[in-house]
């Protein structure tokens, strides 16, 4: 028996046995346009089953998920399980034109899938235009029967859902940059659990309430669902103990701020130990990109110990604390708590790396193309903005999703020659030549075998500017074994690997003129797309997919298509 079916038949055996109290929960998600009022305003929002946010979904890990997506809107949508490995079963991951084509109007799609060895917090979102500003939200997954927390239970939990709000339709805010070239126009309102809170304008009788009791320790699961925003967090006068991070438990660390990009989750412990009163939970940004307009306002839920609660209608409750929010630049703080995580046990991190990968990510200019009229080329100085990794902007296929077409054999959607290494090498941090600004439009793809051990090197440059990029891995955890500032220099900054405990994420902060890398193993096959979480960045070609071949036998091989998978 050779290593890969011997591997196989383990993992079968193993299978089986934790099978054995795994449950199979159904859910309907309706798509529609909902009346939600914000800031003074009633819109026509697009949301799921009428619910802004979205039903929280609660699994064991080892449950298979069946949901069945109806799309009563007018637009094409799809919804991605952010952060689920999906094991053998990328036909519902969800990006669109990558694994599927859209639902589209009047269409139904379900989405089947197993949670194996992932628990804590993750998040669900349509993966179709800027649909998921208000089509989102939580997956929890709790540990399996007669298991429980490695650390000490919550008295109750609260999923805290950091959102970003539009006061017209995100569909025109993206569809105008489209058209213009220029940058999208900034959110209106950052928001908790959907609600802006008491510092925006008609909000204050909606705020978010957490509840909490002198003397008990709850659970906060933190997601940041903003669209093209990294967030600042703190709850004022207390302490959170960080116990988890995208649905990997990490060791307990406390900190007065967390940090989230767009995608990224944390698990936070927070104990009832202030005199009783009602304290703000305040969100705002982490601006690391120079002269970038951007939303500099503050949304606020409310952590209201019981005692202080207000009952009667007639009690006037005590006006919240408010907690200090570091800088919008505070590019330090982001440092020191992204270096605080590490992972709870010791880390089965690939050593004898296969393909040993480099990635320059970060923003462009192109030229105006000469049949375009000026209004269509409203980036700076008469410009259209784009995005790229390796100098090769991502174009999505419009006629057949990606793995679709491999899977049929369709020529012409993509090709499989994705440069492993930037094809210019350059002093990525530094003063730029303006003949980098321009990169090429394509749909390429890195091909990997399965089973390859697989490390990244993810390099932000200054093209047009500097800045943190949220990067998400489909179909994968990685290990973030290294992050730092400048060019990464193989001879140098090898020797900040942790290969001992370093933290396993599915979304990594590449640190502002900075670089990060990542470690993995493609144990997994089909086709997963690498992306900015900042939707902006997507929508300008910040993207690359791998195609991981299959492996031996059947557990080694993506299962067929599912009979109502949408057609093109």
């Amino acid at each position: 028996m050779g290593i890969f079916n011997k591997f196989s038949f383990i993992f079968l055996v193993l299978f089986l046995a934790l099978s054995a109290n795994a449950e199979v929960q159904r859910h309907r998600f309706v798509i529609q346009a909902t009346k939600v009022k914000r800031l003074c305003k009633t819109h026509n929002t697009i949301t799921v089953n009428g619910m802004f946010p979205g039903p929280t979904l609660e699994i064991k890990n080892g449950d298979t998920l069946e949901v069945q997506v109806v799309n009563k809107a007018r637009y094409n949508v799809t919804i991605h399980w952010h952060g689920v490995r999906q094991m053998r079963t990328g036909w519902a991951d969800g990006p669109e034109f990558v694994t599927q084509c859209p639902i589209r109007q009047g269409g139904s799609y379900t989405y089947r899938f197993t949670v194996q060895g992932q628990e804590g917090t993750l998040w669900w979102h349509a993966h179709s235009s800027w649909l998921r500003a208000t089509v989102y939200g939580a997956l929890i997954i709790r540990p399996r029967e007669g298991k429980s927390y490695p650390f000490p239970k919550p008295k109750r939990e609260t999923p805290i859902l950091l959102g970003e709000w539009w006061d017209t339709n995100p569909i025109d805010v993206v569809r105008e940059a489209t058209r213009t070239g220029a940058a999208p126009n900034a959110s209106d309102a950052y928001t908790i659990n959907a609600q802006p809170g008491d510092l925006y304008k008609c909000s204050s009788k909606e705020t978010t309430i957490a509840p909490i009791d002198s003397g008990e320790t709850n659970l906060l699961r933190v997601i940041n669902a903003a669209l093209n925003q990294p967030l600042f967090f703190k709850v004022a006068n207390h302490k959170l103990t960080v116990v988890g991070a995208d649905a990997s438990y990490t060791k307990p660390f406390t900190t007065s701020v967390l940090m989230l990009g767009p995608g990224q989750t944390t698990d936070v412990l927070i104990r009832g130990d202030q005199p009783p009163s009602r304290y703000y939970m305040a969100a705002r940004a982490y601006q690391s990109a120079q002269n970038a307009p951007f939303d500099n306002t503050t949304t606020t839920a409310i952590l209201e110990y019981k005692s202080a609660s207000c009952a009667a209608k007639k009690c006037n409750a005590p006006t919240p604390i408010m907690p200090s929010l570091p800088a919008y630049n505070d590019t330090n703080t982001v440092t020191a708590f992204s270096q605080s995580f590490r992972s709870r046990e010791k880390a089965e991190v690939p050593t004898d790396i296969d393909e040993s990968l480099f990635f320059t990510i970060g923003l462009g200019l192109n030229n105006c193309p000469p049949n375009f009229r000026k209004r269509r080329c409203q980036g700076p100085n008469g410009t259209r903005f784009t995005a790229s990794m390796n100098n090769n902007s991502f174009v999505l296929p419009r006629n057949f999703s990606l793995l679709q077409a491999h899977q049929q054999g369709i020529p012409g959607v993509f090709t499989t020659d994705f440069p492993a290494n930037p094809p210019l090498k350059f002093d990525y941090t530094g003063n730029l030549s303006r003949s980098l600004f321009q990169p090429v439009p394509g749909t390429k793809l890195y091909k990997l075998k399965y089973g390859s051990r697989v490390q990244i090197v993810l390099q932000d440059t200054s093209i047009v500017t500097p800045e943190n990029h949220p990067i998400h891995l489909h179909g994968y955890d990685f290990y973030i074994i290294a992050q730092g500032f400048g060019n990464f220099d193989s001879k140098k900054d090898t020797s900040k690997f942790n290969l001992v405990d370093p933290p396993m994420r599915n979304t990594v902060g590449v640190p502002v003129n900075g670089w990060a890398v990542i470690r993995f193993v493609a144990d997994n096959p089909r086709v997963w797309i690498m992306h900015c979480h900042l939707d902006v960045h997507i929508n300008w070609g910040l993207a690359m997919a791998f195609l991981v071949e299959n492996g031996v036998g059947e557990l080694q091989t993506i299962q067929p298509p599912p009979p109502d998978l949408p057609m093109c």
